[in-house]
């Protein structure tokens, strides 16, 4: 809520209200996207290291500064700025909620049998539930003459609320060192008995002192080395690699609805009045339909399907513009937009975040987690201030070139094995 109460109308703010070139606006919203998904990464890896809580919170309490910030930035270089601050905490905050909601998806089909993309429906959903409210909060303050710099304030004030809320129910024990506390209070417990039946047989002195002093240097030079290898090992492995690609498809044209979409809205309209609507109808679809539309496709059709047919879906949203004649107010293209890129959204979504654990070990969760969003957010970057320059090119040659875009990510997709080593067992486990 406290994040589409502020960025749908960012676009227009950068053009309108400072006078930016569009490949300008463009390229902060690049910066935006790429300060958020690029560095998911950094935040995995926080996560990974330090338990999801306390990353949870540096991230939001950077929101609120960044909220704070925007408001009342007035250069480009200050709004560059505060933007980045913005992203970066979503960098934090966002891999480590995302991996520990994938963690516990796993855990929940292990337990119950349920496909795992039946949580991580529910996540979306639940999130969109706020992306319903936030986008009629901005235009409600807009409307009631606040301005832009009233929508930054209601995000951080939301921000503010998040923080508290996550400081007073989130978990203080990370689960995965948890986990390792558990194994490793297991294997002391056998070295202890080990160490009882050799004092029986009279060898106490000389066992023990080489117990005591193998491990330590070796668990050290272990520790070590898994540090290194995780990076390693997820960005050497080949279908996690391909799967980021794809994701990147989808990611680059997710922006539009930033970017393209208000452009088209206020091109039709004549102001942007509507723009919260749209946003209201795309959270509006993913509240009502995600969890139905999942259990649906999680039990008919493989994750990679999934992506294929999410990814051309999007596609035919970008396609569908230029085709859709002007309806009541105007609207009708860009709602025929904004409904295809949510329907392809809910498909692929899931399906992309439930292959991640089967692609890596559960150790690299948290920065497999972030390396998807990192690949895409980089992606973004390259693309944006392209697509920023495209919004004075004909209609036609820049719907074409942004249908192109999920085009190219749905044949990636197509080369993605079904699931890890490409077995149909991860399939089964993704799609139950």
């Amino acid at each position: 809520m406290g994040f589409y109460a502020v960025l749908p109308y960012l676009a227009t703010h950068l053009g309108s209200g400072l006078g930016m070139a569009g490949w300008l606006v463009g390229l902060v919203l690049g910066l935006r996207t790429f300060s958020q998904q690029g560095l998911f990464v950094v935040g995995g890896a926080l996560t990974d290291r330090y338990g999801p809580r306390p990353v949870v919170l540096a991230g939001c309490a950077l929101r609120i500064t960044g909220f704070g910030w925007l408001a009342f930035a007035g250069s480009t270089a200050t709004v560059i700025a505060a933007v980045l601050l913005i992203g970066f905490a979503a960098a934090l905050f966002s891999p480590a909620v995302e991996s520990e909601a994938a963690r516990e998806a796993v855990r929940h089909e292990r337990d119950t049998g349920a496909p795992r993309a039946h949580v991580l429906a529910l996540f979306s959903a639940a999130g969109q539930a706020g992306a319903f409210i936030g986008p009629l909060l901005g235009s409600l303050l807009l409307l009631l003459g606040g301005g832009f710099r009233a929508a930054c304030l209601a995000g951080a004030v939301v921000f503010v609320g998040v923080l508290a809320g996550h400081a007073r129910l989130m978990p203080r024990a990370d689960p995965v060192r948890k986990r390792k506390q558990e194994r490793n209070q297991g294997q002391e417990q056998e070295q202890e008995q080990e160490r009882e039946q050799e004092r029986e047989r009279g060898e106490v002195q000389a066992q023990e002192q080489a117990q005591e002093q193998a491990p330590a240097p070796d668990t050290v030079t272990r520790t070590a080395q898994q540090g290194r290898s995780s990076w390693r090992a997820v960005f050497t492995n080949r279908p996690f690699l391909l799967l980021c690609l794809a994701y990147s498809g989808y990611l680059v044209s997710y922006n539009q609805l930033y970017l393209s979409l208000p452009v088209e809205v206020e091109r039709a309209t004549g102001s942007e009045a509507a723009l919260g609507w749209l946003f209201a109808l795309s959270s509006l679809l993913v509240v009502v339909a995600q969890v139905p539309l999942t259990r649906y496709s999680a039990h008919r059709i493989a994750p990679r399907t999934a992506l294929v047919t999410g990814l051309a879906v999007v596609a035919a949203g970008f396609a569908a513009v230029p085709l859709s004649p002007a309806g009541p107010g105007g609207l009708l293209p860009g709602a025929a937009l904004v409904v295809l890129l949510t329907l392809g959204q809910m498909l692929l979504v899931p399906a992309a975040r439930g292959l991640v654990p089967d692609l890596v070990e559960d150790r690299q969760l948290g920065l497999a987690t972030g390396a998807l969003s990192s690949v895409s957010g980089i992606a973004v970057l390259a693309g944006s201030a392209a697509t920023g320059a495209l919004l004075d090119a004909p209609a036609p040659v820049r719907w074409a070139v942004l249908a192109a875009v999920p085009l190219a990510g749905a044949a990636l997709a197509f080369t993605l094995p079904v699931g890890r080593d490409g077995k149909e067992q991860g399939t089964r486990a993704v799609a139950g």
